[in-house]
């Protein structure tokens, strides 16, 4: 596939005809999110959607990253019942 390149001093056209452009599938596509419901307690959420503000991203990605970097550092869970 032949590709245009943009040399130093070009200019980018005022618009562009997209309806001509080809479809194709997304190469991220296997990386993309999967939807999931979940039932968390009013406090965790309540945790997360404070540490969010501070950070300034949705409180949802900000338990993606925890969880994520549980995953990542292979944290086991220890659980003690009360």
């Amino acid at each position: 596939m032949k590709r245009n390149i943009m040399h130093k001093g070009e200019r980018m056209k005022e618009e562009y005809d997209l309806s001509t452009m080809k479809s194709r599938p997304n190469p991220y596509a296997k990386q993309l999110k999967k939807q999931v419901t979940m039932r968390l307690e009013e406090e965790v959420i309540d945790y997360f959607k404070s540490m969010s503000e501070r950070a300034g991203i949705p409180y949802q990605s900000l338990i993606n990253l925890y969880l994520k970097d549980c995953v990542r550092s292979r944290r086991q869970l220890t659980m003690a019942w009360e």
